[in-house]
């Protein structure tokens, strides 16, 4: 038996604003957390060779509910792992929050913002390396690349 805030989703989310790695770790802060860990992915100015001058993500109309449940199937299972073992006192809570924009991204724009609070890191790592494999996996968003070149080249991200 755990606690029922033990794994709490603070966000998650598809964002035509801006989306930014210090809003997250702001957001996952507590008194309880001794670990912070972030990952904030970021629109580069290459890709195979080709020198990129912007980029725009689309995403599936199903793709809000598909982030959240992404995220919130995560969290249960993290929360299930937690439970089988779980033998004395409350765990402290895991906070999680997540963020992928859609839209124009320039050069240096943050596309893919998490960030995931815990009481030790090896856990706060854990979750979070996790949780941004499974977005850029199972969220049905599409990246359009637009190069210096004047060529452009659609992207799959997702299923």
């Amino acid at each position: 038996m755990g606690t029922e805030a033990a794994f709490e989703v603070v966000n998650a989310v598809l964002s035509a604003e801006p989306i930014s790695v210090d809003q997250a770790i702001a957001a996952v802060e507590s008194d309880t957390a001794g670990a912070v860990v972030s990952f904030s992915g970021v629109v580069r100015n290459h890709d195979d060779g080709k020198a990129v001058e912007r980029l725009s993500y689309s995403a599936h109309p199903t793709a809000h509910q598909v982030m959240a449940d992404v995220v919130a199937r995560l969290a249960a299972e993290q929360q299930a792992q937690r439970d089988g073992g779980a033998t004395g006192p409350s765990p402290q809570p895991v906070r999680i929050w997540a963020a992928h924009r859609i839209g124009m991204l320039e050069i240096g724009d943050p596309a893919l913002v998490c960030a995931v609070s815990a009481a030790h890191r090896g856990q706060a790592f854990a979750v979070c390396s996790e949780l941004v494999d499974r977005i850029k996996e199972q969220v049905p968003i599409w990246k359009e690349q637009f190069f210096v070149d004047g060529t452009v080249e659609w992207v799959g991200a997702g299923s």
